[in-house]
């Protein structure tokens, strides 16, 4: 298959806030009022772990489809620890991103504990959000 190019506009409404453009979509980016934001939508690191949320469910649909079990639903719980001193240049020691992310899956479904478990690695395997977010993907940025 041919690779699909996918791409979002953005601009900073203030410091904290940045407004994303994807497809005929917009999103609001914004920190917690704790961080200096105005709380108008989830933070960039949260949008990740929506990201990888909405990744997981299509996948594990797809998968279920071709493994050939009914799958109503998935009810999935996400969350991640990072350490903020990076970001605040505070200490270097530490990477800015992550230091792990627990996913927990509550599939709707019949399928025995084998067949779970079979299809739950085939998902991981095969979510693109979860690829870039535990392997090493290079990031350019540049002037414009």
């Amino acid at each position: 298959m041919a690779d699909i190019k996918f791409n979002i506009n953005a601009h900073s409404e203030s410091p904290s806030k940045t407004i994303v453009e994807a497809r005929s979509f917009k999103m609001i980016v914004d920190e917690p009022q704790n961080l200096g934001g105005t709380d108008a939508g989830a933070n960039p690191v949260e949008y990740v772990l929506a990201a990888l949320a909405g990744c997981l469910n299509v996948v594990g649909h797809l998968v279920a489809k071709e493994m050939n079990f009914e799958l109503r639903g998935i009810e999935l719980e996400i969350e991640g620890n990072l350490d903020p001193s990076k970001l605040m240049g505070v200490s270097m020691k530490e990477r800015a991103g992550y230091k792990e992310v627990r996913v927990l899956l509550n599939p709707d479904t019949d399928a025995d504990k084998e067949t779970l478990d079979k299809w739950v690695t085939i998902v991981e395997s095969r979510c693109p959000v979860s690829d870039n977010v535990a392997n090493e993907t290079p990031v350019k940025i540049s002037l414009k």
